[in-house]
């Protein structure tokens, strides 16, 4: 078979792929603004006549479930991503400039952390949260986010950092700025791209998690989004046009997010896939 007889099979593959995709996406969509009791008998018609009953619903809960959930979940996810941010931004500088041996056997064990799934730590992570006092506090949670997604924010940056000329630091060191004046100054204004790819991927990670806050935060504790759908549904019964748009909701936050740092999140992919 020539390449153009073939040329079918790439966009034909596409097509498949997106629209399998597309189905999740298309019943939250629809059964959003249909009524509950239409759900569950034609979960795949349009809405017609649409509905704002099950928004509606949501947003006026007497529990206000939405509303701490949606307050919580930002709380966690700004705190965490902006630590997440400097400290790997940071670290990530160090280890592209150092040559030190003991650099690269650091730099191994952080990319090691990466292929550790977080549910096989989770249990010693609520230990030692709870030796600390920091078990079923949002304090707790952002400290998990910080320790366990360091490594991808540290590698992210270390492959564009290698990308900046070096001889921008050496001419401020020159000029009399210190190291730390060096790095803000100089650097970290360079590593707008990859910065939003750090943001965008790690806020929609810890925006998205499930386990972990259900685990370190508790059932009474506190809730997030995610464990918020969770609550919405009871043991014999749930009201499933909350739940469509409890989902809808709480999707339309991280979209937003997405959107306004889409074009340095390309940038950010492409530098630091060059670089290095």
């Amino acid at each position: 078979m020539t390449t153009k007889d073939g040329s079918w099979l790439r966009p034909t593959a596409a097509i498949v792929a997106s629209a399998i995709f597309f189905v999740p996406l298309y019943y939250v969509l629809v059964n959003v603004f249909k009524p509950g009791d239409l759900i569950a008998r034609e979960p795949a018609s349009v809405p017609l006549p649409p509905t704002l009953t099950n928004v509606h619903a949501v947003l006026t809960r007497p529990d206000g479930l939405f509303w701490v959930s949606l307050a919580n979940s930002m709380l966690v996810t700004l705190l965490s991503i902006l630590v997440l941010t400097v400290l790997s931004a940071m670290l990530g500088h160090y280890l592209a400039r150092s040559d030190k041996r003991w650099t690269k056997v650091l730099a191994l064990i952080l990319l090691a952390g990466l292929m550790i799934p977080p549910q096989v730590i989770l249990i010693p992570v609520t230990e030692v949260l709870r030796l600390t006092g920091l078990m079923a506090t949002l304090q707790g949670l952002v400290l998990f986010n910080v320790g366990y997604y360091v490594p991808f924010g540290v590698f992210v940056f270390t492959g564009f950092i290698r990308g900046v000329p070096v001889e921008l630091e050496e001419a401020a060191l020159l000029d009399g700025a210190s190291r730390a004046q060096v790095f803000w100054r100089i650097v970290f204004p360079l590593l707008r791209p990859a910065t939003a790819s750090v943001l965008i991927f790690l806020g929609v990670w810890i925006w998205n998690d499930f386990i972990d806050p259900l685990i370190i935060l508790g059932p009474s504790q506190g809730t997030t989004v995610t464990t918020g759908i969770y609550r919405s549904i009871g043991q014999y019964q749930a009201d499933l046009g909350s739940v469509f748009a409890l989902m809808f909701l709480a999707t339309l936050p991280v979209l937003i997010f997405y959107l306004a740092l889409q074009k340095q999140f390309v940038k950010g992919l492409t530098g630091g896939a060059t670089k290095g």
